[in-house]
């Protein structure tokens, strides 16, 4: 049976986060599931979690009044949903909505900002983590507007 720490430990996000970084992560981890179809998160909504995908599929999505639920980004297995918990004023951006079995390692934000309060080492080491995956999801919707407008570079 895996561990939590070994599964985080294993993942690329966390890589070469050192030992006893990875017990302070850890401790806020738990195993989530989420059922086809079922909202992760709204916007709007207090943002205190992100979460690490094991298995399954989540869109990421804008609503508009127009055109409804807007998918910009679908994300799997080994992605990293969610950086708002991170920002003040810690509310999400985006609806994620599960579109098959998903499962996940939820990481709980309110205790990591607490241990990043403790130890700005441990917050500086995830805002880089973090501020890597903020600049792709950036450039993914980018790509998606160029494409939804048709507009080429």
């Amino acid at each position: 049976m895996e561990t939590l720490e070994r599964l985080l430990s294993q993942h690329p996000f966390f890589k070469e986060l050192g030992g006893e970084y990875m017990q302070l992560v850890t401790g806020c981890a738990s195993n989530v599931r989420f059922e086809p179809d079922q909202f992760i998160f709204r916007e709007g909504t207090e943002a205190n979690q992100f979460y690490l995908i094991r298995e399954g599929r989540v869109a990421l999505q804008l609503f508009s009044p127009e055109r409804g639920h807007i998918t910009i980004e679908t994300l799997g297995e080994g992605d990293i949903l969610g950086w708002s918990w991170l920002i003040p004023p810690y509310s999400w951006h985006f609806d994620a909505k599960a579109l098959d079995l998903t499962r996940a390692i939820a990481l709980d934000g309110k205790c990591l900002r607490r241990k990043c309060e403790d130890d700005h080492n441990l917050g500086y080491e995830l805002l880089k983590r973090f501020s890597h995956i903020m600049g792709q999801r950036l450039e993914s919707t980018r790509l998606q507007l160029l494409d939804l407008y048709g507009v080429r570079s």
